[in-house]
């Protein structure tokens, strides 16, 4: 790790702290030039850096650039071996995460953009990714687990990020089944479950779980078809926290929940959570719209529903909608 790596670290853990030059050199072993030689190194890659006499640097509190240094110092202990990897842009980190997974890595390895040009959302959508204000990240989950428990994945992914939101933004985000996270009614975080199975054996080597949230994405700068269903995380208010921390507080709720799938305790939370239990929703199966109500969720993530013409069945996949349904309930 450079000297600017090593400083930029340091201000990230110490947000609340000013750290004067002196503190810096005697840490690092080097001459305070070389210490205000990182840090405007720093500030020409646009951090904002707080210089105040006889206190010391601070990073600004509304500095929010996306980083291995800033992500890392919230990582729990047992997670900060994780390989991360930071870039400006990429096509999408579900891509990314895929060279990687066809290397037949055993090592976790998480992937954050502070933009994507080709975001991937379900059934072959797009997902809107404007830089500087979101957070497009995948994890790869060496897991070698058997299919059945594979499907728990995107369950499992969605209550983690319900868990970190409502632990550093301080707010209860719901769970549209089976992967989107909604926030007063809209939607603010899809996810997206891609594994990679062992043709053999059956067995599910790896998993990608690529994670999209609109962080403080402004609401005139969403596209036209989703302004009406899409928000922010942080709508026209200023962030409590940063990217980064949100960041490693989904990865440390993943990690955890997926360190033992066999325990499904998360569903009892993943049931409290949804949005669609008790409601009537629309599914697209066999190329159409049907009406049903949500009876339950069963031990693997699947859906059960009640038709209309009264038969149980249990959907594991595919699209539904509450939205259609609340408008014609308006309209009548």
């Amino acid at each position: 790790m450079s000297l600017k790596q090593s400083i930029l670290q340091i201000l990230e853990e110490n947000r609340e702290t000013s750290i004067s030059g002196q503190q810096l050199a005697k840490r690092f072993s080097v001459s305070r030039a070389a210490v205000w030689k990182a840090i405007n190194a720093l500030k020409t890659e646009g951090y904002q850096i707080d210089s105040v006499t006889n206190k010391g640097y601070r990073l600004a509190e509304d500095c929010d650039i996306l980083s291995a240094e800033g992500i890392l110092p919230f990582l729990k202990l047992e997670y900060k071996d994780t390989d991360l990897y930071v870039s400006k842009t990429v096509e999408s980190t579900n891509q990314e995460a895929k060279k990687y997974s066809a290397k037949k890595t055993k090592q976790r390895i998480l992937i954050v953009a502070n933009e994507q040009t080709l975001g991937k959302g379900r059934f072959g959508r797009t997902f809107f990714s404007p830089e500087n204000s979101g957070i497009y990240m995948s994890i790869i989950l060496p897991l070698n687990i058997e299919a059945i428990n594979a499907v728990l994945i995107t369950t499992a992914a969605a209550v983690a990020v319900c868990r970190a939101i409502q632990s550093v933004a301080n707010v209860q985000p719901q769970i549209k089944w089976v992967n989107d996270i909604f926030l007063e009614g809209k939607k603010i975080c899809g996810i997206l479950t891609e594994a990679f199975t062992n043709v053999e054996s059956g067995i599910v080597e790896s998993v990608v779980v690529g994670i999209g949230v609109n962080f403080k994405t402004k609401p005139e700068q969403f596209p036209d078809e989703i302004k009406e269903t899409a928000a922010s995380l942080f709508s026209g208010k200023a962030p409590s926290v940063t990217r980064n921390h949100l960041i490693a507080e989904m990865t440390n709720q993943l990690l955890e929940i997926c360190g033992d799938l066999n325990d499904r305790q998360f569903l009892e939370e993943y049931k409290a959570r949804s949005m669609v239990l008790g409601e009537k929703i629309q599914f697209f199966r066999n190329n159409s719209w049907h009406i049903a109500k949500v009876l339950d969720i069963d031990p693997n993530g699947g859906l059960i529903i009640e038709d209309e013409q009264g038969k149980i069945q249990t959907l594991n996949s595919g699209e539904i909608s509450i939205q259609w349904i609340k408008t014609e309930e308006k309209e009548r």
